[in-house]
């Protein structure tokens, strides 16, 4: 069975503590290649612990994301009551409890999937705030018959080109984030590095349409023989001791250019686009996956849904204003494999210097969620051509140093200080634990739990362990109950039982907290000295009062 990170159960503790405090719709933000998959299913089995009689209803858009789901799922749950409706899958299931569904295969008819009281949609940034589309049209048909129904997202990027955030409109707002940034701190994910290239697409006159380069007029500025040629050049001498090259291109016919380029220098390539039929599409995944190609190009189909962890060099040949599809390309590179020490990132598109630092780039506020052309939130090194931070006196690559500026600008974006990775640590901060406190919590309708509080100076952070809610939740507290015990007297049945031997748990001298949304969570503990006793605090007035 699938062990969950502690960031995976931080996310499920976020969802479930937002529910509980009476609210909505909530949206969970992690980042490409951190396990969303897990925390779906695993979210999907506490609940119907919970609810036997719960019906979910699990959309993406996708058939790679239906059965990435579906088995994690399986993995956390074996025997769980699933099924599959997709017809690119050739499975039309529609009344299993747990239903894995891509939305194209059953918005049109709603009524067909019967009742369902929670919906986990993940790549939700494709859900637009309001209109007709898929989803909202299926969510409306849903609601027909159980109009209080939730809907639970999840995305790598929070934001839509043309509408900024995602908070306020279906999802009321981040109730969690798990970054980039984390994630390599972390360990989880591989590093990106970046490179300028002499190749570069003029994008000067190309057409924008709703915020974005108009398709027609953008592949025509980059699907040129000489331009292709030399990116290819630049690609096999930078990417030279790369395995696994991604290409990302601006339509299908400079994709097909591209891969044909590759080939004459000797590359095994092949490309992916709209138009591939789906047996063909899998062989030529399956030969990249195995080492058997070298190179893949693609036309707007392998931004989503495509996990090839040995994927080590990423070329970006398809400039963009969109913040979502820029972090997209660029989260295919950060999934961690065997012998990969980082992700090779070659732009001959602009994208890195025109929105900034991948781990931390933000929607503008002007709520367009998109770069205006032009815009600089990067630098090249002239020397070894590296992209780095525009603030930066020195490379980090090869030491070439810039003299100081004249005069410090009034004012500084941001995204100005960072190269593709913005070298910025997570928000997470260790605190000094002067008392811990232990309380029982009850809330109407739950299952009572224990609240501890930790008094960090005159600040306290909380977290609750669930000794009765069964799933991970229960899992959860018997992990921290053995983390904080003296020795091995076993776990607690109940919350009576854990108030009653709390003398047996040490307290933390120091604890990690990491910022969640709005709030902080507690991500780690430091015990030292071992026998430090933990001192309880004044129980809370409902404790008193029960």
């Amino acid at each position: 069975m699938t062990s969950l990170r502690d960031y995976q159960t931080a996310a499920l503790d976020a969802v479930s503590a937002y529910w509980e405090h009476g609210g909505g719709n909530p949206l969970v933000e992690m980042a490409t290649g951190t396990g969303k998959s897990v925390v779906i299913g695993t979210l999907a089995r506490e609940l119907i612990a919970r609810f036997p009689d719960l019906r979910i209803l699990s959309l993406v858009h996708v058939r790679e994301l239906v059965q990435q789901n579906a088995r994690a799922l399986l993995s956390v749950w074996p025997q769980a009551p699933i099924g599959i409706n997709s017809a690119s899958l050739g499975r039309r299931d529609s009344h299993s409890q747990i239903l894995f569904a891509s939305i194209q295969s059953v918005f049109r008819r709603p009524a067909l999937l019967g009742p369902r009281d929670l919906i986990l949609i993940d790549e939700a940034h494709l859900v637009p705030l309001s209109g007709e589309g898929m989803y909202l049209k299926l969510l409306d048909g849903l609601r027909a018959m159980v109009p209080d129904l939730r809907v639970a997202g999840f995305t790598a990027t929070p934001y839509r080109l043309g509408d900024g955030s995602l908070e306020g409109g279906l999802f009321d707002r981040i109730v969690y984030r798990y970054g980039i940034a984390e994630g390599i701190a972390d360990g989880f994910l591989s590093p990106l590095v970046s490179k300028g290239t002499h190749a570069r697409i003029d994008t000067s006159s190309v057409a924008r349409r709703g915020g974005e380069f108009a398709p027609g007029a953008l592949e025509a500025a980059a699907d040129d023989d000489a331009l292709t040629a030399a990116a290819v050049e630049e690609i096999l001498d930078l990417g030279a001791d790369r395995r696994s090259w991604l290409l990302f291109c601006c339509g299908v016919d400079h994709a097909h250019h591209v891969a044909d380029a590759m080939r004459r220098r000797g590359i095994r390539c092949e490309t992916i686009t709209g138009q591939t039929h789906p047996g063909e599409r899998e062989r030529i995944l399956r030969a990249f996956k195995s080492g058997e190609l070298r190179a893949v190009s693609n036309a707007n189909v392998l931004t989503t849904g495509f996990d090839h962890p040995g994927l080590d060099l990423i070329a970006m040949l398809r400039p963009t204003l969109s913040t979502s599809l820029y972090v997209q390309m660029l989260g295919r590179g950060t999934r961690t494999a065997p012998g990969k020490t980082d992700c090779l990132v070659l732009d001959f598109a602009g994208n890195v210097r025109t929105h900034g630092p991948v781990d931390a780039v933000e929607p503008p506020r002007n709520g367009k969620a998109g770069a205006e052309p032009g815009q600089a939130l990067a630098k090249e090194c002239p020397s070894c051509m590296t992209m780095i931070a525009l603030a930066a006196r020195e490379c980090p690559t090869c030491g070439h140093e810039y003299p100081p500026p004249a005069d410090k600008p009034k004012h500084e974006a941001r995204a100005d200080t960072a190269p593709v990775l913005s070298g910025a640590k997570p928000a997470e901060t260790w605190v000094r634990v002067d008392h811990v406190g232990y309380a029982r919590h009850e809330k109407a309708g739950s299952p009572p739990s224990l609240r501890v509080t930790y008094q960090c100076g005159l600040l306290q952070h909380r977290e609750w362990w669930c000794f009765e809610h069964g799933g991970y939740a229960q899992e959860k507290a018997h992990f921290l109950w053995k983390q904080h015990a003296r020795g091995q007297s076993g776990i607690p049945r109940d919350t009576m039982e854990a108030m009653r031997r709390t003398n047996e748990l040490r307290r933390p001298t120091e604890i990690m907290v990491r910022k969640a949304g709005k709030y902080f969570e507690v991500a780690k503990r430091r015990f030292d000295p071992p026998d430090a006793r933990a001192l309880p605090l004044l129980e809370s007035r409902e404790t008193q009062a029960a």
